[in-house]
């Protein structure tokens, strides 16, 4: 049962982590449509891959976590 919880949370973690990704690239293209020089531009870009880095490290430490929790459970029930 804790193997599909965690699944489940896992699922749950890269969707939200998909979302945020695809937001940080949609906020990107508006700054640059906003920019008024390169300069703009590539921090747009730069601030794009810090939020797609941000959300990965997110997914990443979910998916501990759900392990965690899954062990901790393990552990309390005996098995």
């Amino acid at each position: 049962m804790q193997s599909i919880k965690e699944h489940a949370a896992n699922v749950g973690a890269l969707a939200i982590s998909g979302m945020k990704k695809t937001k940080a690239t949609a906020q990107e293209k508006m700054e640059k449509l906003a920019a008024n020089s390169e300069t703009e531009k590539q921090m747009a870009t730069e601030r794009k891959d810090d939020r797609k880095h941000e959300a990965e490290l997110h997914k990443q430490e979910s998916r501990v976590n759900n392990a965690a929790a899954k062990q901790a459970a393990k552990s309390s029930t005996g098995h």
